[in-house]
């Protein structure tokens, strides 16, 4: 008899599997999210907070929230980058930026500083290009759609992207070094 079920879970699995794939074809199918496992994928290397809240981001998307997806995949990314930016304990920063010099850590540095600002900063000692500061900044401005009151509501492709897209502005920062 266990064995009878073993064998019907394991059909109804590929069952599932198999419906998804079809379904993820369709643009508006729920199954479509299947098909983030490269998005997963992209996750390596990251810290452990980074990852939960890409985790968390893909879990919204999944589930079809997609405005905290935005709000929780930026959440990360800016983690990556006040990290990168403090490196080099935040030598290079401080050298931009002398009235940051009262700020000694990078959690003083997220209390007291604009995530704008932080973002020139990057481009300022050379881990953002002008033009990526732009599109970053670009994003930013996503994110804060989806984070305040406003008629914006995005859908299951541009959340995707949005996610993926912040996935690889951390593989370009990835390669750089202060």
């Amino acid at each position: 008899m266990l064995e009878l079920l073993s064998s019907i879970g394991r059909k109804v699995i590929a069952f599932k599997q198999d419906v998804d794939n079809l379904l993820s074809k369709h643009e508006a199918s729920k199954s479509r999210v299947i098909s983030v496992d490269k998005t997963r994928r992209m996750l390596a290397g990251l810290s452990l907070q980074q990852d939960e809240l890409f985790q968390q981001a893909i879990l919204c998307v999944e589930r079809g929230i997609h405005r905290a997806a935005h709000v929780m995949s930026w959440a990360a990314f800016v983690d990556y980058l006040e990290e990168k930016l403090a490196s080099d304990g935040l030598v290079k920063v401080m050298s931009k930026r002398p009235a940051w010099v009262k700020y000694s850590t990078v959690e003083e540095l997220r209390e007291n500083i604009p995530e704008y600002q932080l973002i020139e900063a990057a481009r300022d000692v050379g881990l953002l290009s002008k033009s990526q500061t732009k599109t970053i900044l670009g994003l930013l401005s996503k994110r804060n759609e989806c984070a305040h009151p406003s008629g914006h509501n995005p859908g299951l492709n541009e959340s995707l992207g949005f996610v993926s897209e912040l996935l690889t502005r951390i593989e370009q920062l990835q390669k750089k070094s202060l």
